[in-house]
C-alpha cells in the first residue's frame, strides 16, 4: 500500500458505468452497470405508482425514516435519507469541518471528488494488487480526520473484514463506509449498519443497486444523532421524492428484505459462474481479483483497453478500470449477469481474444 501526494488526481473521477451504455452503448449488452438486471420487480413498480396520488402534497419522509431506523434496530435520529448515496457524500464533503481527508483507493470515485469539489485537499491510500487490494489499517495516516472506504469494494469486489474496518475509528476522526452494495452479500456479511459503538462511524446505504432504482435516486445515512444533524442542515428541504420515499419504505419492509436476501444468493452464485468462466483465460493472462464478493467482478489482462472496444464492437459493455486511483488500462470491471448472458458474454470474449 502507498499513500499518494496531497493534492494528486490524474484520473477522471465523473466518469461512471452508466457512461458506457449511453447514445451509441445504449443497445449494447450492459455489463458496465452494477445495477441488478430485471428490476425493480412488478411489486415495487406497483407500490411507487401507487403514491404518485399523493404528488399535490409535499414529501414527508418520517415513515419511511422510521422503517429504515426500525430496519437497523436504530432510533430515527440515526437516520437521514438521502437523495441517493451520491447526495450523502456531497453533504459529508459540504457539511463535516475536515482538515485532512482520506479517500482509501481503488473504489468509488464519487467521494472523492465530491470532496474537492468542497475545497478539499484529498489524500489517497492506494490499495496493492500484491495485497488482493485488501485492507491494512495501520498504513492510513494517524492523523486523517476523515477516512473513506467502500465495503464491499467497488470495483475490487473485495469484502473487508468488519473489524478491520473498525480499527481505522478513532476519537476525533469521521470514518465513512459506503455499503451501497452491502444488501448483495449473503447475510450483509462484515456490515457495520447498525452499529453505535463505533465512534465517528458514518455508514452510507443505496437502494438503487440490489431494486433497480438509479432513476429515483434514494438512499440513507446511519450515523450518530449529532452528525445526522449537520447534514440534514445542509439539505435543501424535501431533498426525497414522495415516490423515492414510498420505495424506502417498501424496500426495508418484510418483503423487501426477504427479496433482498434471495437476490444475494443468486447474485453469489451467479459470480462464481462467471468467475469460473473468467479463469480459463488464464492462460491468456487474464487475472481475476478473488474472492470477489460483490454484484461484480475486476480482472486485469494484457491490453485491457483495446479488449474493451472489441467487445463494444462484439455487443457487450464493461467497465474501464482506468478512472480508479490505483488501476490502469488493464483493468476492467464486468457486472454479474445471469448464465445465458453470462455464456455469451463468455463466448465473446474468447473470440475477442484469439482475434
Amino acid at each position: 500500500m502507498r499513500t499518494e501526494p496531497r493534492g494528486a488526481v490524474g484520473h477522471d473521477l465523473r466518469h461512471h458505468g452508466d457512461a458506457e451504455v449511453r447514445d451509441d452503448g445504449s443497445a449494447l449488452v450492459d455489463l458496465a452497470v452494477n445495477v441488478r438486471a430485471d428490476t425493480p420487480p412488478a411489486w415495487l413498480r406497483e407500490h411507487i405508482a401507487a403514491s404518485l396520488t399523493s404528488l399535490a402534497g409535499y414529501p414527508d419522509g418520517r415513515a419511511a425514516r422510521a422503517a429504515v431506523a426500525a430496519r437497523h434496530g436504530l432510533p430515527v435520529e440515526r437516520v437521514l435519507l438521502t437523495a441517493g448515496a451520491a447526495e450523502a457524500f456531497v453533504l459529508v464533503a459540504r457539511a463535516l469541518k475536515v482538515r485532512r481527508p482520506v479517500v482509501v483507493h481503488p473504489q468509488f470515485t464519487e467521494p472523492e471528488a465530491a470532496l474537492r469539489d468542497a475545497g478539499h485537499t484529498v489524500d489517497r491510500v492506494l490499495l496493492r494488487e500484491a495485497d488482493g487490494f485488501r485492507l491494512d489499517p495501520a498504513v492510513v495516516p494517524e492523523d486523517a480526520d476523515l477516512v473513506v472506504i467502500g465495503n464491499p469494494t467497488n470495483p475490487t469486489s473485495v469484502l473487508h473484514p468488519a473489524t478491520d474496518v473498525a480499527r481505522l475509528a478513532r476519537p476525533g476522526r469521521t470514518l465513512v463506509v459506503d455499503e451501497a452494495f452491502m444488501d448483495a452479500v449473503p447475510e450483509e456479511r462484515e456490515a457495520l449498519a447498525g452499529r453505535t459503538d463505533v465512534p465517528g462511524l458514518v455508514v452510507l446505504r443505496s437502494l438503487t443497486k440490489t431494486w433497480g432504482l438509479a432513476g429515483l435516486r434514494i438512499g440513507y445515512v446511519l450515523a450518530g444523532p449529532e452528525t445526522v444533524a449537520e447534514l440534514e442542515r445542509a439539505q435543501p428541504l424535501w431533498p426525497v421524492s414522495t415516490p423515492a420515499l414510498a420505495a424506502a419504505e417498501a424496500c426495508v419492509g418484510a418483503r423487501g428484505l426477504a427479496e433482498a436476501a434471495d437476490a444475494a444468493g443468486r447474485v453469489a452464485a451467479d459470480r462464481a459462474y462467471l468467475v469460473a468462466g473468467l479463469r480459463e483465460f488464464g492462460a491468456r493472462g487474464l487475472w481475476v481479483v478473488e474472492p470477489a464478493e460483490g454484484p461484480f467482478v475486476l480482472v486485469r489482462l494484457p491490453g485491457g483497453a483495446v479488449v474493451r472496444q472489441r467487445l463494444r464492437a462484439a455487443g457487450y459493455a464493461v467497465r474501464r478500470g482506468d478512472t480508479f486511483p490505483g488501476l490502469g488500462e488493464d483493468w476492467l470491471r464486468l457486472a454479474v449477469r445471469d448464465r445465458r448472458t453470462t455464456d455469451g458474454f463468455l463466448a465473446a470474449l474468447g473470440r475477442v481474444l484469439a482475434a
